[in-house]
């Protein structure tokens, strides 16, 4: 999309494959299916028009925006480099900021499987999650 002028985010992550003679480290999206895009509503016709494009997200004939704070939060936990993996989408659940380390000033959902903690970020237009280890220290507790 960059090479027809628009700025585009595709986030992935790391995956390990089995093939039959041996596993590799391969980078798959994290949301299969989806390319986020910045561009005005003028624009649409250009974009729907790039090859590889299937469609616009949209409800009806609005087309859908994506909330600007999840899209970075998404960007700064995979641009930090950190273990990222897709996740079950949260709706509910206690609310964080994290106040240190690499991913400080975000705010997820934290979640504790098997002794680790992880903070679940959302996209919520997608209904889609991912999840990134922390540290518990990280970790403050937002009111609500």
């Amino acid at each position: 999309m960059a090479d027809h002028g628009f700025e585009s985010f595709l986030p992935r992550y790391n995956s390990k494959r089995q093939w039959s003679d041996r596993v590799k480290d391969i980078a798959v999206p994290l949301f299969p299916g989806y390319v986020f895009c910045r561009f005005e509503k003028s624009s649409r016709h250009r974009v729907d028009r790039i090859p590889g494009v299937r469609g616009l997200v949209g409800f009806g004939r609005e087309l859908a925006v994506v909330d600007g704070l999840e899209l970075d939060s998404i960007k700064a936990v995979v641009g930090a480099g950190m273990l990222v993996q897709p996740w079950p989408f949260l709706d509910v659940g206690r609310r964080v900021s994290i106040e240190r380390g690499p991913l400080k000033g975000l705010s997820g959902i934290v979640e504790r499987t098997k002794g680790t903690f992880r903070l679940v970020l959302s996209v919520s237009l997608l209904n889609r999650s991912v999840a990134v280890e922390i540290e518990r220290e990280w970790v403050l507790p937002l009111a609500g």
